[in-house]
């Protein structure tokens, strides 16, 4: 068979895989649009819980937004190489998509096994934020919040507020009054009292369920995000081998 009938044959196939290969990039940079809109509402949205945590906690919605716009400049390199048709692009581009599935297969994993140790470590912190609680620190500032926006009072109940200085001082934090109206000094300063006037339920737990559903849904973004590389990995190897073997050309 003649180079030139070899070619010809070839061509269809070439066509078919930049077709596939530029429908997955451009799938490929949704995704990083996706993860960059949820770094964002994480970080908007979760800095409170996250906060609690540990300082290198609160990194996590930065991961995300610089994963996603990461996945968003190779989603775009992904389509310019496909269309250039350069060989060494196409390896880089595959060889970027294995570097993001490793990646988010191992963070995936690593967040499934250690989640118990994450919940532990958030009770800890919460239970000491609410120890120290003096309304001024970024501690207490998102225990406030937590407490308003779950409806929640205490780590485990309301009463936990009777063992910290802030309650001998100033009672119950105003952040657990169902209405600010009905919480006077006086109320919350006794627990018979407040028991009607505040939220009852301890933040913990609650505290736990919003992060575990959330985290929920991250790690199966993350998860099908990672098996959704190999698709992309299997394309650019296969176009950037049939072009190097065939020494094709694309105009």
């Amino acid at each position: 068979m003649s180079p030139s009938s070899r070619r010809l044959q070839t061509k269809p196939v070439i066509t078919c895989l930049k077709t596939f290969l530029i429908s997955y990039s451009l799938i490929f940079w949704f995704t990083g649009v996706i993860l960059l809109a949820v770094g964002v509402w994480g970080k908007v949205s979760l800095e409170a819980y996250l906060s609690l945590a540990s300082e290198d906690s609160t990194n996590a919605p930065y991961v995300l937004i610089g994963t996603g716009a990461t996945i968003v400049i190779f989603g775009l390199f992904g389509c310019f190489a496909t269309c250039r048709g350069s060989p060494w692009m196409l390896k880089l581009y595959a060889m970027f998509l294995t570097f993001v599935f490793l990646a988010e297969l191992v963070a995936g994993v690593s967040g499934f096994i250690f989640r118990h140790e994450i919940k532990a470590k958030l009770g800890i912190a919460y239970e000491k934020a609410v120890m120290s609680y003096n309304s001024t620190q970024s501690s207490s500032v998102a225990v406030d919040t937590i407490q308003r926006t779950l409806h929640c009072c205490g780590v485990k109940n309301y009463t936990d507020w009777n063992d910290t200085l802030y309650f001998k001082e100033k009672g119950i934090p105003m952040s657990c009054c169902k209405e600010n109206v009905k919480c006077s000094p006086e109320t919350l300063k006794d627990l018979n009292k407040a028991e009607n006037e505040v939220y009852t339920v301890g933040c913990f737990a609650r505290v736990t369920s919003v992060m575990e559903a959330n985290l929920g849904i991250i790690a199966g973004i993350s998860f099908g995000i990672a098996f959704f590389q190999l698709i992309g990995i299997f394309l650019a190897c296969c176009l950037s081998r049939y072009i190097t073997n065939n020494q094709y050309e694309m105009v």
